[in-house]
């Protein structure tokens, strides 16, 4: 008598080392496997604009360090590549491994939506749990083709939308006092 096939594949980080490198993007969210294609010009441009004033502020600060595409390691079911991350410099030392990679939660997480409701729904929807459930304390999600940035903050135990940013809105956090950033110049 056949058994019916009820369990899924799932995949672990150690599955990562299988698969070739050839420009794909391969994430791991709660064991199920996503890859995506390099991202759009406009995309990877939106991340240097976020980049560029957060690492401005980092600097003059020395509070913490913005870095691109950094791997997180949350677990072996759980490995994904954020587009751009943001870490104090307390938290930081604790959440790298002695190979470099993120293993932790990170204070901001940022990612710039990639075409295709696939691509939009793990962002909006398992992204925004996993950083949720993992302790991120600030998830900004950017669509540069409504040029329009969303704001989660952490408010108790989860993430929640507390601000939709347009371009004639500036952007500022608690996690960075006395930081600005015109919406508009995200997306010139």
């Amino acid at each position: 008598m056949n058994q019916p096939i009820s369990e899924r594949v799932r995949w672990t980080t150690a599955d990562l080392e299988l698969f070739p490198d050839n420009g794909n993007r391969y994430e791991i969210i709660d064991g199920e496997l996503f890859v995506t294609r390099a991202p759009h010009w406009n995309h990877q441009k939106v991340c240097v604009r976020i980049i560029t004033p957060l690492d401005t502020w980092s600097q003059a600060t020395s509070l913490g360090q913005v870095v691109p595409a950094p791997g997180i390691i949350f677990g072996d079911n759980d490995n994904v590549i954020p587009d751009v991350v943001w870490a104090s410099n307390e938290r930081l030392p604790l959440l790298l491994d002695e190979a470099g990679h993120l293993t932790g939660a990170p204070e901001l997480v940022v990612e710039v939506l990639s075409a295709g409701i696939e691509n939009e729904k793990r962002d909006r929807e398992l992204k925004l749990k996993l950083y949720s459930a993992r302790g991120v304390r600030e998830y900004w999600i950017v669509d540069w083709r409504k040029q329009q940035l969303e704001v989660y903050r952490r408010e108790q135990a989860s993430l929640k939308l507390v601000a939709t940013l347009f371009n004639g809105d500036e952007l500022n956090s608690p996690l960075f006092p006395d930081f600005t950033c015109a919406i508009a110049s995200l997306f010139t």
